[in-house]
This record gives C-alpha cells, structure tokens and sequence, in this order.
C-alpha cells in the first residue's frame, strides 16, 4: 500500500475549486491517497463530497481516507479515517472501524507514534514536520529529527505533512518519511495534475538515491 504522495483537498486555497475535483486532478496525476479535510461544511454536505471523492479514487485506484469523521468515512465506503490527538480516540475507532479498515493519526513526538501503534494505527504522520500557514491550528514544526526519531521508533508507515513541498521533500524522504502529505503545494497549484507529478518525480528520485527502491 503506497503513501508516497498524500493529497489533502482544501477548498479554501483550492482556486475556487471543489473537493471533488481538486481529487480528480490530483488521482490524475499519479496521487496515492486522497484525505477529504474540511471542517466547515455540514454533516450531510461532507458526505456528499466523500461520495463523490470515493468514486474519483475508486476508478484512479487511489486510496481515500476521511479527515476526524469516522461516521462519513464509513458511510461513504472510504478507505479510512484519519484521527488528530484530539478526536475520536484509536481504540474507539477502532472497535467501531470494519476489519480493514485504515486508521492513520497525527503524532507530535515518538511516544505519541508508539501509542498510536501499539493501538493498532495502521500509519502515523508528523504534523507538522515544518511551520505552515495550511492549517491555523498546526502550531510550530517538529523538524526532520523527530521526523527521523519516529521512523526508528515505529514499524508502520510514517509520513510527514507540514511546510512540504519541492524545494525540501528530498530532505524529508531522506529523513525516513514514506511519504508526504501536502496541501498547498497540490491544492494552491494553478495546474493541480503536473503539481502532482513534479512532486511524485521527487519523491521517487530521493527513494532511489536512499536505496529504498
């Protein structure tokens, strides 16, 4: 199951463009999955926009998870869910989740990565690995060695989101990430399919130079 590029779709700074086809663009450029993120739309309009991404992924075989909402990932068929230290607790998930079904959460320091991996997260991602101005609520980076402290520490996949983009995924990949979550640097492109495609090039390129291909 590749994460080597995680696109978050975010409306706000997506050119007037909506969740769906933000998906569409990125699925066509060669993403690996696909996070619905939005924290204001309803409950029933979130859904809509799972549905419709659900069906973007299915057909571009990439993998669809759900940002906090483990109800909408469900009932849109989603892949996954993707839990913050302050949502819905893993092991509540969980029990809750099918078997299969992906669960990945935001972690901060290597405890928080090998309590999430001892409770069955399926990948645990840095955030933010740098400062970003994406998320208001991300706080400060935590800097490729923590980065490269958690891909010691845990054997699941560990990605790495926050401040990304292709003037330092090389030195991120080099770091120990699997792969990257980005949203600006996708979302906030003019050409959303060839921003996709540069940072795929550079991602494979700094896995070969590391041996890891």
């Amino acid at each position: 199951m590749a994460y080597d590029l995680y696109v978050v779709t975010d409306e706000a700074i997506g050119r007037g463009r909506t969740h769906a086809e933000l998906a569409r663009s990125a699925v066509a450029g060669g993403a690996d999955a696909i996070q619905l993120r939005d924290k204001t739309l309803s409950c029933r309009d979130l859904l809509a926009a799972a549905h419709e991404i659900r069906a973007v992924t299915s057909a571009g075989d990439a993998l669809f998870i759900v940002n906090d909402r483990l109800d909408v990932a469900l009932a849109a068929g989603a892949d996954g869910v993707h839990l913050g230290q302050s949502d819905l607790p893993l092991e509540s998930a969980r029990r809750i989740a099918p078997p299969g079904f992906i669960i990945g959460v935001s972690v901060g320091s290597v405890e928080e990565a090998a309590f999430a991996v001892a409770g069955g997260a399926d990948y645990v991602a840095l955030s933010p690995v740098f400062s970003t101005g994406s998320k208001e609520d991300a706080g400060s980076g935590y800097g490729l060695a923590v980065l490269a402290a958690i891909r010691s520490a845990v054997s699941v996949p560990v990605l790495a989101i926050g401040g990304i983009g292709c003037h330092n995924v090389g030195e991120v990949i080099a770091a120990g990430a699997d792969g990257v979550a980005v949203i600006s640097a996708v979302v906030g492109a003019s050409d959303v399919t060839a921003a996709v495609c540069g940072l795929k090039s550079l991602i494979a390129a700094a896995k070969e130079g590391g041996g890891r291909r």
